[in-house]
C-alpha cells in the first residue's frame, strides 16, 4: 500500500484532493498533527516517508518543500506555479501526447498544470503540433473561472455576509499582463510571444470557461478541420471534444463544476472561430488533474477516484 502525503492540506486545492482520495482503499494517507502543519522537521519526515507527496503550496514554500526531500523513491507531485516549466519536471497533462504520459509515468517530480493555462494548451497545442497554427501566432485568450480559484482569501471575501456589491459582477485581473500562467502557456504549446491573456473572476464557486479567437487566416485548415483535429487528439474519459457546449446560445462557466473532466469546442463560424475549453479549476484544473496523474504513477486506471 502506497503512502501518500499532502503539505498543505488545508488549501483550497489540498482539501479537494484529500476528498478525492478519502474513499481510497489502496493508499494510505500519512497526516501532520495540527500544531505541526507548519513544522519544518514535521513536514520534512512526512514528505520524506511518502511514495508520493502533493505539494498544495504557494510558490516559495514549494521549492522549500522539493529542497526537502531527501527520499530519492519520494515522488513529488506539485500543484504550485514553481517547477511547471523546468525540464526535470514531468508536466502533467497526459492528454497532451504519449511523450508528456511516458515522462509522468517515469518521473519523480510532476508539475500539475495551472488553472487557465490547462484549458489554453489543450486547445493551442494540438494546433501547433501538427503544423496547423504557426508558433509566430500572436494569440488573445479569455477565461472566466469561478472565485475558488483565488484560494482561501478570495472565497471568504465573496461569501463574507456584507461584502461589497462590487464582487456581484465579474472582474477582470491580470491586467500588467504578467500573470503567473503565462510562462508555462508559451512554453508548453510552443508559441514564441505569449499570448494576450484576459482572466476574469465571477461570483460563482468554481468552474471555468476559457477561449481562443482565431481569424480564418490564423489557421491553415477551415473550422470542420479543427473539429477533427480535437476530436483525434482528446478521445476521453476526461478530456473530449462535444459539439453540445452551448445551452441555449449560451456557455455556462459553471457547467462543469464539481467535475475532473474537460470538454473542447469549436464554435464561430468559418471566418471567426472561437476554441472554447469549459472543465472545473478546482477539478481537471487543479486537484483532479493531481489526481489523474497520481494514478498514472501507480499505474492504475486515469480515472480512478475523480468524478466524471
Amino acid at each position: 500500500m502506497k503512502k501518500i502525503f499532502i503539505d498543505g492540506k488545508a488549501g483550497t486545492t489540498g482539501l479537494r484532493i484529500y476528498e478525492r482520495l478519502g474513499c481510497r482503499t489502496d493508499i494510505e494517507m500519512i497526516t501532520v498533527p495540527e500544531a505541526y502543519r507548519k513544522d519544518e522537521n514535521a513536514r520534512k519526515d512526512a514528505l520524506n516517508r511518502a511514495d508520493i507527496a502533493f505539494l498544495c503550496l504557494p510558490d516559495a514554500a514549494a521549492k522549500e518543500a522539493v529542497a526537502m526531500v531527501e527520499n530519492p523513491d519520494t515522488v513529488v507531485i506539485d500543484t504550485s506555479t514553481a517547477h511547471r516549466t523546468l525540464p526535470e519536471f514531468a508536466y502533467g497533462f497526459p492528454e497532451l501526447s504519449s511523450k508528456f504520459e511516458e515522462k509522468i509515468k517515469n518521473s519523480k517530480r510532476i508539475a500539475v498544470p495551472g488553472c487557465h493555462a490547462s484549458g489554453f494548451i489543450a486547445l493551442v497545442y494540438p494546433l501547433i503540433e501538427k503544423g496547423i497554427l504557426s508558433p509566430s501566432a500572436r494569440l488573445t485568450c479569455h477565461s472566466v473561472t469561478g472565485y475558488s480559484g483565488g484560494g482561501k482569501k478570495m472565497i471568504e471575501e465573496y461569501e463574507a455576509e456584507g461584502r461589497d456589491f462590487l464582487l456581484g459582477a465579474p472582474r477582470q485581473y491580470g491586467l500588467t499582463q504578467e500573470h503567473k500562467h503565462l510562462k508555462e502557456m508559451k512554453a508548453m504549446t510552443g508559441l514564441e510571444t505569449a499570448p494576450i491573456f484576459c482572466p476574469i473572476v465571477s461570483d460563482f464557486y468554481s468552474g471555468m470557461v476559457v477561449t481562443v479567437p482565431l481569424f480564418k487566416e490564423d489557421i491553415s485548415v477551415s473550422a470542420k478541420e479543427l473539429i477533427s483535429v480535437y476530436k483525434e487528439k482528446y478521445i476521453g474519459p476526461i478530456v473530449s471534444y462535444t459539439d453540445a457546449m452551448p445551452e441555449n446560445g449560451f456557455i455556462s462557466g459553471a457547467g462543469l463544476s464539481g467535475k475532473d473532466g474537460m470538454q473542447i469546442s469549436v464554435l464561430g463560424n468559418d471566418d471567426r472561430i472561437l476554441l472554447v475549453a469549459r472543465y472545473d479549476n478546482l477539478g481537471k484544473g487543479a486537484s483532479g488533474a493531481a489526481v489523474e496523474n497520481l494514478n498514472i504513477v501507480l499505474g492504475l486506471e486515469k480515472t480512478l477516484g475523480l468524478a466524471l
